[in-house]
């Protein structure tokens, strides 16, 4: 079976997200661009796709027009390994974006994303519901996810 490819929809930016998301993480690469040719919907020569990977993870994004902006239905979730790696993440992509609550953010571009860090669904989707009560009620008043504060949570058998 082929691999899946996530394809974000763009006005006119896909060319500037592309570059942007590979700024914001480490490991990731322009794979290849695709351009309008004559008498297609925008003007010949402008940038049509870009094929880019992330963390190994391939996105097309898509020049089609703004017919169809993004909303917090998708979103793209990145767990996080240390404290540094979330505020990094969350500073790189709230720049010109949006904070949300519960570790949620939209991009300057409206794209939704979900900076959270790697433990959580071991401590949320365990056996232990109090636990999984006290981890989410210490999460939901957050916006930027802190560590410390849910593995206290995590912690506490109040």
């Amino acid at each position: 079976m082929p691999k899946m490819t996530t394809c974000l929809w763009f006005d006119t930016e896909a060319e500037e997200a592309a570059r942007f998301y590979c700024g914001v993480f480490k490991k990731s690469k322009i794979l290849k661009t695709a351009y309008y040719g004559p008498g297609m919907p925008k003007p010949e020569g402008s940038v049509l796709t870009v094929r880019f990977r992330i963390n190994g993870r391939e996105f097309l994004a898509l020049n089609a027009g703004p017919k169809n902006p993004f909303n917090p239905s998708i979103s793209i979730m990145v767990p996080c390994k240390t404290q540094k790696e979330i505020d990094t993440l969350w500073d790189k992509l709230t720049d010109g974006g949006k904070e949300i609550q519960c570790g949620w953010l939209t991009d300057k571009y409206g794209l939704c994303w979900q900076i959270f860090p790697s433990f959580m669904d071991k401590i949320v989707e365990g056996k232990d519901r109090a636990r999984s009560a006290r981890v989410l009620k210490a999460l939901m008043p957050m916006k930027k996810l802190d560590i410390k504060t849910l593995k206290q949570a995590a912690k506490n058998r109040k």
